[in-house]
């Protein structure tokens, strides 16, 4: 294990080695399991905000930045990364956090990490220290190439710095629970729901509790009104604050996974909900308004076939379970950055 203090000496450590994978704070440790050939570099002393305009809503941090660590500096400012980092009590580190492309419940509605992500900072298979797009969000010349970072898995390069844009934190927030007899019943709302005028904060489905949760932002005197409205379609409760705080906690940290076992993330849609609901020794998650799914299993069980593109966070399984999409772009992209192939390929 390398662990660089500076870029510089990131650059170094790239370049020391034939082949080489950047890892953050482990919480994800399925994604950097690779050959034993390959050198590990740590992130973790790549750590601190760079900058942070406030006024312009953006910051740049360096690739080994605690995501509690920002989330502090941002709510100081009323401000905050809409797409609910997960993991943020675990330690996820924010390149951590872009490799894996995981996004939280605020997916939903303001989009996902890839939709706040400015510019990247990172060294390449040749080691050579490249930055994509800016720091500022009017910077829009070129292919928007930071966002093939996200997801990438380290597969790219090793990230050194990254910036993004924020949002302004509303002050009141509303959990409902609404109440869903079957499966079929937890796709249906989860569909109506993302469809209305509602224009829901998240929406998380709890299949095991045969519930959805929703979350409402906004003026206190405005979500109430809401709430009513919501609650006259379908049978549910608002949640205390207390409660729904532990829920959004739990969420966000994965509380409701197996402990040491699998956790896969499934690229699905709400008619996928039934077929997602069905796998057998699973316990299921939907998040996103039924555009993401999350499955967990215990230490030892094997992963049903699935149908769907997936990745492996945790656990033993394969890293790319399921459908197999590899655009051809994506390749274009490793060769142009990675020719040597110093960083793990693809299907690696």
């Amino acid at each position: 294990m390398l662990s660089p203090g500076s870029i510089s000496n990131l650059v170094e450590c790239v370049r020391s080695a034939p082949r080489v994978i950047a890892i953050g704070a482990g919480t994800k440790p399925r994604l950097s399991r690779v050959a034993t050939d390959v050198v590990r570099l740590s992130t973790l002393k790549l750590s601190g905000i760079v900058e942070y305009e406030p006024s312009e809503f953006t910051f740049t941090a360096l690739a080994g930045t605690p995501l509690r660590d920002i989330a502090a500096a941002l709510a100081e400012k009323g401000q905050y990364l809409p797409f609910d980092p997960m993991l943020a009590e675990a330690g996820a580190t924010l390149g951590g956090t872009v490799a894996a492309g995981l996004s939280g419940p605020g997916r939903f509605r303001f989009g996902g990490l890839r939709d706040f992500i400015l510019g990247v900072r990172f060294v390449d298979g040749e080691g050579r220290l490249l930055r994509l797009g800016g720091k500022v969000v009017k910077n829009a010349a070129g292919f928007d190439l930071p966002k093939f970072f996200v997801g990438s898995a380290g597969r790219f390069g090793a990230l050194a710095e990254i910036s993004f844009k924020v949002f302004p934190r509303a002050v009141t927030a509303l959990t409902l629970r609404i109440e869903a007899g079957d499966a079929v019943a937890v796709g249906r709302i989860l569909a109506e729901a993302a469809n209305t005028r509602w224009e829901l904060d998240a929406l998380e489905a709890v299949p095991a509790e045969r519930a959805v949760m929703t979350r409402l932002v906004g003026p206190a005197a405005a979500i109430e009104v809401l709430a009513k409205e919501i609650l006259g379609r379908w049978p549910g409760a608002v949640l205390g604050e207390a409660e729904a705080a532990a829920f959004w906690r739990g969420t966000a940290e994965f509380a409701w996974a197996h402990p040491g076992g699998t956790l896969v993330k499934v690229a699905v849609t709400p008619a996928d909900v039934p077929a997602l609901l069905s796998l057998p020794a699973a316990h299921v998650r939907v998040s996103a308004g039924g555009n993401a799914g999350y499955v967990s299993l215990p230490g030892g069980a094997a992963l049903p076939e699935l149908r769907w593109p997936a990745v492996t966070l945790r656990g033993e399984a394969p890293l790319w379970p399921g459908a197999k999409p590899r655009f051809e772009i994506m390749r274009a992209v490793k060769s142009s950055l990675d020719p040597r192939s110093r960083f793990p390929n693809l299907d690696e």
